[in-house]
């Protein structure tokens, strides 16, 4: 599963603003409006997302 679309899921459950997500994730509010406009990520900030979709999963 892509990671957009595991943050959309994410988003949806929690009712998440994606700033806050993007904040609190890696300290970017912008991070999900520029993933979705294809912005690439690297491999360490990737981790950090999984990370903390991770904990909260928990």
């Amino acid at each position: 599963m892509g990671l957009i679309i595991r943050i959309d899921r994410f988003l949806r459950s929690t009712a998440m603003p994606e700033t806050r997500f993007g904040r609190l994730a890696v300290n970017d509010p912008r991070l999900v409006g520029d993933l979705r406009r294809g912005r690439q990520l690297r491999r360490r900030t990737i981790q950090r997302i999984e990370a903390f979709l991770a904990a909260r999963d928990a």
